[in-house]
């Protein structure tokens, strides 16, 4: 594994940092204010997106881009710490066509899409001309658990009848989100394969039957894109909408959330970096009984436990990225997870000691980081909970076990007339 930065992505960091102190940053009191005010999406996301589409900075997360696509076409690896750059500002990726869950849902297109659909949605999502969404998570099961998804696609004649309630489901409330993939259960049998059961339908926003009932707030906040609450109460659309084969939906949505859990990953890095600088300048500023709060050897320690966090968190993401671009997403599976655990704790821990040294500050929204602790506790729960993802990590390890009863007790120092350590050596 070899994670220096090429030439290639050396001149695509510059180029992106550039978009970022020229265009996104100054323009970041101006969307705030557009949105706190009804305005959404602000103006100005449309112009600098023109500008980054003009400059080639454009899809850069889909490795797959074929020759006639608008983008630039980057490995897992070499998208990494472009994505990291964008991670700093919430909206950011959006300038650059690369915000979730639009990325996920143009990767499951780019695989399965049929001509009609690539024409109809998958095109105009690569042009930035619409937003997507992914209709998944549902109030009514453990959705940590995607077989328990009960929303049901039931094939009548040449239509799919789609019935169900599902949460949680970004961009939903954002004016431009023309589409979304809805997963649910397609065979009902009793004997069916649990993994094979469920399908995924194409289902335009404005179909007869789709509700968007609620802007849900993540912890008092919320998204102006949404993370909403819809309703789907006899929802008809043609068979023609159905995404890639019924009762592939489960594998596909697997497919799906490999690389946008390690995008989330990636762009938590950059916050994190913010937090940290905006630590070590308020510490450097403030004074306490005397001393500035830089002078303290808790703050001090605080400064370089983050600093030291960080970098190893890079340093997986960047492993997870290779193993993906290399052997795919089935063979990264433990490196996602591993990285997905890692990236939310980090984050709320490097911005609650921020918080901390901003004093009372940091609980307004005067700074950053009352929202983005907020963001980091919300992503121990999007693309599954730290609990299956600790679950995947151990059974891994004690897979590698099993193939090798006993690897261990060559370690144990014992007399020669002892056949096993105490306690037994037998699995």
């Amino acid at each position: 594994m070899d994670f220096a930065y090429s030439p290639k992505v050396l001149e695509l960091q510059s180029r992106v940092n550039e978009v970022m102190e020229r265009w996104i940053l100054p323009a970041n009191p101006r969307w705030t204010a557009d949105v706190e005010r009804g305005v959404f999406p602000p103006p100005v996301v449309e112009e600098i997106k023109a500008y980054a589409k003009s400059e080639g900075l454009w899809n850069m997360f889909l490795p797959g881009l074929r020759a006639n696509e608008p983008g630039t076409r980057l490995t897992n690896l070499e998208y990494a710490p472009l994505a990291e750059i964008m991670g700093r500002i919430p909206w950011a990726s959006e300038v650059f066509n690369c915000n979730a869950p639009d990325t996920g849902n143009m990767e499951l297109l780019h695989q399965f899409a049929t001509p009609d659909q690539y024409e109809r949605w998958l095109r105009p999502l690569l042009d930035g001309e619409i937003r997507s969404a992914f209709a998944m998570t549902e109030p009514d099961v453990a959705s940590s658990d995607a077989t328990n998804i009960r929303t049901s696609i039931r094939r009548e004649g040449n239509e799919y009848v789609i019935n169900g309630r599902k949460w949680f489901i970004s961009n939903a409330a954002h004016p431009n989100c023309t589409i979304a993939i809805v997963m649910g259960v397609s065979n009902e049998a009793e004997d069916a394969a649990r993994h094979a059961r469920h399908s995924m339908v194409l289902v335009p926003m404005d179909t007869p039957g789709v509700t968007v009932v609620r802007n849900i707030p993540i912890m008092s906040h919320i998204s102006p894109d949404g993370h909403c609450e819809i309703t789907f109460r006899n929802v008809r659309v043609p068979v023609e909408n159905l995404l890639g084969e019924e009762g592939a939906g489960f594998a596909m949505a697997q497919a799906r959330l490999g690389p946008g859990r390690i995008h989330h990953c990636m762009r938590t890095i950059g916050q994190c970096e913010v937090a940290l600088e905006l630590m070590c300048d308020r510490a450097l500023e403030r004074r306490t009984f005397g001393k500035y709060l830089a002078e303290y050897a808790n703050i001090q320690d605080w400064i370089a436990d983050s600093r030291v966090e960080i970098d190893q968190a890079r340093l997986l993401v960047l492993q997870a990225a290779w193993k993906i671009d290399e052997l795919g997403n089935k063979a990264a599976r433990i490196d996602v997870s591993a990285i997905k655990l890692i990236a939310g704790r980090l984050q709320t821990r490097v911005v609650d000691r921020a918080m901390q040294v901003f004093g009372g500050m940091g609980l307004t929204p005067d700074t950053p980081l009352a929202y983005l602790w907020t963001w980091g506790r919300a992503l121990r729960f999007f693309d599954g909970p730290d609990q299956v993802h600790l679950r995947n990590v151990a059974r891994n390890e004690l897979g590698k076990a099993r193939a090798n009863p006993g690897r261990s007790a060559a370690y144990f120092t014992l007399p020669s007339d002892l056949e096993s350590p105490p306690g037994g050596g037998s699995r």
